[in-house]
Order: C-alpha cells, then sequence, then structure tokens
C-alpha cells in the first residue's frame, strides 16, 4: 500500500512538473511576437535546468539504488530538453547585454553540474554516499530553482504590476513542490523533501503577491510629468517665435525710416 502510495503521488509529482517546465510557453510566444526578451529574466530558467540536470543523475541507478527513483528521471529528462530550448530562444532574442549574463549564469552550472557526476562517480564506491554527495547539491539547485522568482517579486512589488511574473508558472511551481514533498516524506528521502519545505512556503508567497498586486495599475506619475514637461517646452517655443516675429516687425520699421 505504501508504495503504491508513493508511486501515484510521483506519478502526480510528475504532471505537476510537466506543467511546469511548459508554463513558460506563453512566455516565450510573446517573446517571439515582440522579438525581443523585454524585461524577462533568464535566471528562473538556468536555475530549473540546473535542478533538472542534478535530479536526472540523482534517480539513474549509478546514484540510487536500481530504479527505485524512476519518476525523477522520466520528468527532469523532458525538463532538460525543454529549458535548454528556452535558454536558447532567450538567448537569441536578448540584449547583447542580457547575452553576457546568460553566459555568466550558464557556464557555473554546467561547469558544476561535470563536477557533482565526476566526482559522485569516481570518488563514491557506494549509493548511500553518492546519494548524500548529490542528494546537496539538489538541495541548493532546488532551492536556487524555487527561489529565483524572488528577483521577479521584488520588480512586482516595485512596479505594482504582474506582467512579469506569469500566473501559471508561480501555481504550478507551488503544486509541483508540494507533490514532490509528499513523495519525498513518503520515500523517508531527506533530500527530496527538504529543498520542497523551502519551495512550497515560496509557492505560497508567490501566489499571494500575484493575488495582490493583479489587479493594480503601474504608477503614471512619470507619464504625467512628461506630458507636463512637453506642454512646458511648447508654451515657451511658441513665446520664442512671437518675440522673433516683433524683432522682425522693428527691423521693418527702422528699414522704412532710413529710407525716409
Amino acid at each position: 500500500m505504501g508504495d503504491k502510495l508513493r508511486l501515484s503521488v510521483g506519478i502526480l509529482g510528475n504532471g505537476a512538473s510537466l506543467l511546469l517546465y511548459t508554463a513558460p510557453v506563453i512566455t516565450f510566444s510573446r517573446v517571439f511576437k515582440k522579438k525581443s526578451t523585454e524585461e524577462f529574466s533568464c535566471f528562473p530558467y538556468v536555475m530549473t535546468l540546473f535542478n533538472c540536470l542534478i535530479y536526472t543523475w540523482y534517480g539513474l541507478p549509478i546514484v540510487s539504488h536500481r530504479w527505485e527513483n524512476f519518476p525523477l528521471v522520466t520528468i527532469n529528462g523532458v525538463g532538460i530538453v525543454l529549458e535548454s530550448i528556452f535558454i536558447f530562444v532567450y538567448f537569441c532574442y536578448a540584449s547583447p547585454k542580457e547575452k553576457i549574463k546568460v553566459g555568466v549564469i550558464f557556464v557555473p552550472v554546467i561547469v558544476v553540474f561535470g563536477l557533482t557526476t565526476a566526482i559522485s562517480a569516481v570518488v563514491f564506491d557506494d549509493h548511500r554516499h553518492r546519494k548524500s554527495f548529490v542528494g546537496s547539491v539538489g538541495l541548493v539547485a532546488s532551492i536556487s530553482m524555487y527561489g529565483s522568482p524572488l528577483i521577479v517579486m521584488k520588480k512586482v512589488i516595485e512596479t505594482k504590476s504582474v506582467e512579469y511574473m506569469p500566473f501559471y508558472l508561480s501555481f504550478f511551481s507551488f503544486l509541483a513542490s508540494s507533490l514532490w514533498l509528499a513523495y519525498g516524506l513518503l520515500s523517508h528521502d531527506l533530500f527530496l523533501a527538504s529543498p520542497n519545505m523551502v519551495g512550497t512556503p515560496l509557492g505560497i508567497l508567490q501566489l499571494i503577491i500575484y493575488i495582490k498586486y493583479k489587479n493594480k495599475e503601474p504608477p503614471i506619475t512619470t507619464t504625467v510629468v512628461s506630458k507636463w514637461d512637453e506642454e512646458k517646452n511648447n508654451s515657451k517655443l511658441e513665446l520664442a517665435v512671437d518675440v522673433d516675429h516683433d524683432g522682425d516687425g522693428d527691423g521693418n520699421d527702422n528699414e522704412k525710416k532710413t529710407s525716409s
């Protein structure tokens, strides 16, 4: 009964994670249309890729005992493909400055993943120590993934607009972390449960912020000031033209007086 329940929760977790990994399709359809990444950040996508890489490796028989964590391999394998596509598209349409940011984040992620696989495969001889090592790195990767929207949440609070914090990404993040938390507890695996103990509250926080600011419009103070400045400049321009006309009139009168 316990194994069936764990497997059922794992399947639900796979479904929720698939929705989480495909949620950015809405964002990137907008990027395609506008040919620009606008103010969207690449950080969440790179961190999600990092998480998928680590937990795919964690679920493979070289780290876990046989296929005890097979659901991890399937969904995170799909996540690797999807996030790689998203990052590639982001890189194609990003500005030169943003492309540098992508490289600065992406390269260390690949290096850390490579070192993790090499050390766990060569240095450690048994599954228990391999799981402990890879699980520790996975803990950092998961917290980074679930914590990455904090950058966007800061922008939402500052601008009072949820334009760059998609609802589905926040909702599926909460749903997936909740289910994987349950899966980790049922499996008695703290390396699966622990990061989701952080991810679940962060998902709730994202939803609260979204609900709070979803109907609020960004402040228009800048626009009003700009229009006021424009009207002021136009008034100055009209005044300057009138002065010039007066000057021209005086000049013509002087010419008439001289000729007479």
